[in-house]
């Protein structure tokens, strides 16, 4: 026979709710697993006492009761199953697996039995329900009735609140029936009551969630939240973890306590309690108990008298007491040296903590994640930006998180511990470059290609270069493109011919329709300076001499490979810091010596600036000469058309009188050009415009 017994997909009935998980039968004893929340029961084989297999609604059902009076019921199983589970029974736990019917005559009268934890309805030897009196949450009484309320169940559709017994009266005198029913459940309800005084208490305690200032009392079987408003008593048995995060400034830290069932405030539930503290803040802790009964309820973990940090004398209190051991970051370590990295979940911005186990988001909504739930995990890319990135987790249930806006330089980090956990990543094998398998994990290795990674990488260095790309002048292109003296030609023939052949089809139209081309030839002229000045602006001259280096980066220089020697596989932002460590530690005579080299090396460099400036200024003068000549070419070039233009319109009586009378309108037009542009004008038409002739004398006679 085997020596465990493995059951996937079997119901734990608890407080009313069927919590799915895994059930394991072995010599040691009985463990189950919730799915949703990672509670493990686990019952010694040594502490059973009975046994019972009936028929349920989901199939056929296992309830085992323990010596103690603890009753846990477990559904899902089938028929066909029984016998195995039977002869497990007999060999490993030496009890026999009884079958037991429920009745289902429906009748409403019988008789009630307290068995340890259990509260049994019975017609004859026949059970009709079960009521674990743990799920009580409160009793009272009246004339010949007891009334029971419940546990408000958040997982179930539909919630049991109360049900009420009939008691009749007895003929025994000195005994209340009623009451003897109601101290029965009582004793083993899970009704809180404050009795007696509280062992401590933390006063004006920041509450993140649910949002406060809150005083908590310390009792010993539960704790209870006290605010102006709001109060919550938390039993201790409802604590699933205790969580101790560093916040990303180093000045504050998280107490999360983990709740199930939550604690609820109307509607809304609160499945976890946060806690903020600041580090500096001290405490001096007396408990409410005699030496004595300290050393024998917490043998040794707490003292009467503690002193200390407020967080490490809650978190040490709540350690002793729920007797749950106290979950910190791992060895996890992110881009600027904290144990978590700042995102986004949903609307709000929070921390994400890598644990040993899984993940914790704090603080709106808190999140905890544990690693044997997780399907996959997804790098993808940032919806607004390459600058960061998001990252998905899915369960195997089918729930997706998805925490964004995480900085790009976080991503090596948060992918070499998600490998090194052995997580399925999604995306991993679809790139180019990943040869491995969905489900291969190795280690993560320096030298292994992430084609993921290397194109954000190459995103980034294209965006920063379009950046400076457009900060150097964004006109600096298409001016390269244009190429401004070949255009002005172009266009100053264009205009040339358009006037020649308007002056010559037409019959004697005013000035201004003959000057109109010949000016804005002119005026293209002009641009010319302009459209070749942002050509002028060079990129940086690579034969000029190099700016000199600060005493801090000569002494970097010169000392960036012991750092690096010293602390093995340090990254550039670590060595960056652990450099400034060290030039602050220094002493000052030592930074006067690389004050002195920094001196010599900026003499050098106005030196060498010195003689780079006269060679620079010889090559400007070359440089000047060369344009003017070209210049005079260009304007030349002009002349000549603008000469030909003007004698082909010299025809036109008016155009000898054209110096001596000028219309109001080309007058102020004539003013609004530059003064060089006058003194052109007047030199082109001189040139343009000969003496009349004698055919033109003779015509205008006519």
């Amino acid at each position: 026979m085997a020596d465990t017994l493995e059951f996937n997909e079997i119901y734990q009935e608890v407080k009313g709710s069927m919590n799915d998980g895994r059930l394991r039968l072995s010599r040691q004893g009985v463990i189950f697993k919730n799915s949703k929340t990672g509670k493990v029961d686990n019952i010694q084989a040594s502490e059973l006492a009975e046994g019972v297999w009936r028929r349920v609604a989901l199939g056929h059902g296992l309830k085992l009761l323990t010596k103690n009076g603890h009753v846990y019921k477990y559904d899902g199983f089938r028929e066909s199953e029984f016998d195995k589970l039977s002869d497990f029974f007999k060999a490993h736990y030496c009890l026999e697996l009884a079958e037991k019917d429920l009745c289902v005559k429906g009748w409403n009268w019988g008789t009630v039995r307290f068995g340890g934890q259990l509260l049994s309805f019975d017609i004859g030897e026949q059970p009709v329900f079960e009521i674990p009196l743990s799920n009580v949450s409160q009793c009272t009484t009246g004339k010949n009735e007891v009334t029971l309320e419940f546990h408000q169940n958040d997982d179930a559709e539909v919630s049991l609140m109360e049900v009420r017994f009939y008691v009749p009266p007895t003929q025994e005198d000195g005994v209340d029936p009623v009451e003897a029913f109601a101290q029965n459940v009582l004793s083993k309800a899970d009704v809180i009551q404050a009795t007696g005084d509280a062992i401590c208490i933390f006063r004006e305690l920041q509450c993140l969630t649910p949002r406060g200032r809150y005083d908590i009392r310390i009792y010993p079987t539960f704790l209870h939240l006290h605010g102006k408003t709001f109060d919550y008593k938390i039993p201790y048995t409802t604590v699933l973890r205790l969580f101790l995060l560093p916040h990303k400034d180093q000045r504050q830290m998280f107490f999360v306590i983990s709740l199930d069932p939550p604690i609820k405030q109307g509607q809304t539930r609160y499945h976890f309690l946060i806690l903020l503290f600041s580090k500096d803040e001290d405490i001096s802790l007396t408990l409410n108990m005699n030496e004595e009964e300290v050393e024998k309820r917490f043998e040794g973990r707490l003292t009467k008298n503690m002193s200390g940090s407020l967080y490490e004398m809650v978190s040490r209190v709540m350690k002793a007491l729920v007797n749950r051991k106290i979950t910190v970051p791992g060895n996890f370590q992110g881009h600027s040296g904290a144990q978590c990295i700042t995102c986004s979940y949903k609307a709000s911005s929070g921390l994400l903590y890598p644990l040993e186990r899984g993940f914790i988001y704090v603080h709106k909504p808190p999140v905890h994640i544990r690693f044997d739930e997780i399907s996959f995990v997804n790098f993808a890319r940032g919806t607004t930006t390459t600058r960061s990135f998001d990252f998905e987790i899915e369960t195997k249930q089918g729930t997706q998180y998805t925490f964004s806006s995480i900085e790009r330089e976080e991503y090596g980090k948060l992918f070499d511990f998600v490998n090194a956990k052995k997580l399925n990543i999604k995306n991993r094998g679809l790139k180019e470059g990943m040869k491995q398998s969905y489900d291969e994990y190795a280690d993560s290795d320096e030298d292994q290609h992430d084609a993921y990674l290397e194109r954000m990488k190459e995103e980034g260095k294209i965006r920063e270069e379009n950046a400076n790309d457009s900060s150097d002048g964004s006109g600096e292109e298409t001016d390269e493109s244009f190429n401004p003296g070949e255009e002005d030609d172009d266009v100053a023939e264009e205009f040339d011919s358009n006037a020649s052949a308007s002056s010559s089809s037409g019959d004697g139209d005013s000035d201004r329709d003959d000057k109109k081309p010949a000016k804005k030839a002119k005026i293209v002229k002009d641009r010319k300076p302009r459209k070749k000045q942002p050509e002028s602006k060079k990129g940086k001259d690579p034969n000029a001499p190099k700016r000199p280096m600060s005493a801090y980066m000569l002494w970097l220089n010169a000392s960036r490979e012991k750092i690096k020697s010293d602390h093995p596989g340090i990254s550039i932002t670590d060595l960056s810091k652990k450099a400034g460590e060290l030039w602050k530690a220094m002493s000052k005579e030592k930074k006067e010596e690389w004050d002195r080299k920094a001196e010599d090396a900026r003499r050098d460099y106005e030196k060498a600036m010195k003689e780079y400036s006269k060679a620079d200024s010889h090559r400007g003068e070359r440089s000047k000469k060369k344009k003017k000549k070209q210049e005079k070419q260009v304007k030349g070039k002009g002349d000549k058309k603008g000469a030909t233009s003007k004698s082909s319109s010299s025809k036109s009586p008016a155009k000898g009188m054209s110096d001596s009378f000028k219309s109001k309108e080309f007058v102020s037009s004539d003013e609004s050009s530059s003064a060089e542009s006058k003194k052109e004008d007047s030199e082109d038409e001189g040139a343009a415009s000969p003496p009349p002739s004698s055919e033109d004398s003779a015509s205008g006679s006519d």
